[in-house]
């Protein structure tokens, strides 16, 4: 990972905390193009849509796909606070991305969250999800990101 890879993974986590400040789950991402500029940001709304599926890397894909076609997101990158669950895996494998960054490991939540029921977390690897597609998806991540697990400081309902 390298200096850019960085500057982004924080740019995530900072979405991350808006979308805990807008009443939703600490969770945030951003989709870059080649060059490393920010295409995109989006928030989970799982709270504020009330949409169980409102995750933030659901909604990047989902506005990415609407903006930009496949060829052209096969060379972006979205970075995100957390490792992405099954869900968000299948959602940017469909959507055409061809990279992952994330800070937080799925493990590394699931010990933050605890057993609340508001975050049943998967024990499912986003690196499994994309090895069973038919193209490859580059994934890099854990990555250490000063605030990837503050932000969850006091969400979570922890009963472990």
């Amino acid at each position: 990972m390298n200096e850019q890879d960085s500057a982004l993974l924080r740019a995530a986590v900072d979405r991350a905390a808006r979308s805990r400040a807008e009443g939703n789950h600490p969770f945030g991402a951003v989709l870059a193009d080649a060059q490393g500029r920010i295409l995109l940001d989006a928030g989970n709304t799982v709270g504020t849509g009330h949409d169980c599926t409102g995750h933030a890397e659901t909604n990047l894909a989902r506005a990415a796909s609407k903006a930009y076609d496949r060829e052209f997101l096969r060379t972006c990158t979205l970075y995100t606070s957390a490792e992405p669950c099954a869900m968000c895996s299948g959602a940017i494998y469909w959507s055409g991305i061809g990279r992952v960054v994330y800070a937080l490991s799925e493990s590394d939540l699931r010990a933050i969250t605890g057993d609340d029921p508001e975050n049943p977390t998967l024990d499912l690897p986003c690196r499994t999800v994309f090895a069973s597609g038919q193209r490859p998806v580059a994934v890099d991540g854990p990555a250490p990101i000063a605030g990837a697990a503050a932000v969850h400081d006091g969400f979570w309902r922890k009963h472990d």
